[in-house]
């Protein structure tokens, strides 16, 4: 009867202490990182990827047909596309405000350094077995855009589009009827962009991210030079830049700064 007494006492006790020991046990379900995590304050980070460029230059030919014998010597409208590509690489900096309760609405400024480059070789009819060397580089390209995403909780898929700033030179080289040339163009083109990408936030303060940029910047006349034999001249430079990348960002003066 004892053994029997306290086998029943202790059971007893374990039914009274058990739901005081799951209250205070912790809830996998309760409050994890993704629930916690909010896309609103303010970021900084840097970026590196490809960028791959569309430059169809109108007429390299021309303008040095023109230069060595007479304006209008050529026989036709010549295209050169250097088709330019190479790496990207800077630094972002924004601002995110979340709302109603998984949209997602910001602004970000964005300059990256390029190694983007690219050449062709072009015949000169006039000047017999001559050619000319057509070759294009983008130096930078800077953006201030607007952003618009919806968040998964730490998990945000985001579309941008705004204002672009693209640094590019040209260059014309090669001889004519034995004589050199090289000429020279330097142009900071304004344009737009757009694109998207997404973006994980691996913990309270950093995340990282893969995007696509389009760039357009349309077609303007561009000044060119030889400083050697002192010709001018112009060609028509029609341009758009597609750029893949991948950031890491830290957040600050956010919710948990």
């Amino acid at each position: 009867m004892r053994k029997l007494s306290f086998a029943t006492a202790a059971a007893l006790a374990v039914t009274i202490a058990a739901p005081a020991l799951a209250a205070d046990l912790p809830l996998k379900s309760e409050m994890p990182f993704a629930a916690r995590f909010s896309w609103t304050g303010c970021y900084l980070g840097g970026h590196l990827g490809g960028g791959f460029a569309r430059k169809d230059m109108t007429d390299p030919v021309q303008l040095v047909q023109d230069s060595f014998i007479a304006p209008g010597a050529t026989a036709g409208i010549t295209t050169a596309s250097p088709s330019p590509s190479g790496v990207v690489i800077g630094g972002q900096i924004g601002c995110d405000y979340q709302f109603a309760p998984s949209w997602v609405v910001g602004i970000e400024g964005s300059a990256s350094g390029s190694t983007m480059k690219g050449s062709r070789t072009v015949g000169l009819p006039l000047g017999g077995p001559d050619t000319a060397l057509v070759q294009a580089k983008t130096d930078f390209l800077t953006s201030v855009t607007a952003r618009v995403g919806f968040a998964f909780d730490n998990l945000l898929l985001y579309g941008k589009g705004g204002f672009a700033l693209a640094g590019d030179r040209y260059d014309v080289t090669g001889s004519f009827a034995g004589t050199p040339f090289g000429f020279v163009g330097l142009e900071n083109r304004i344009g737009w962009t757009a694109g998207g990408g997404v973006e994980w936030a691996f913990s309270q303060h950093w995340s990282a991210s893969v995007e696509y940029d389009y760039y357009g910047f349309g077609h303007r006349v561009i000044a060119m030079s030889d400083p050697t034999n002192g010709f001018l001249g112009n060609v028509d430079v029609r341009q758009n830049i597609q750029v893949v990348k991948v950031g890491l960002n830290f957040h600050v003066w956010g919710p948990g700064w």
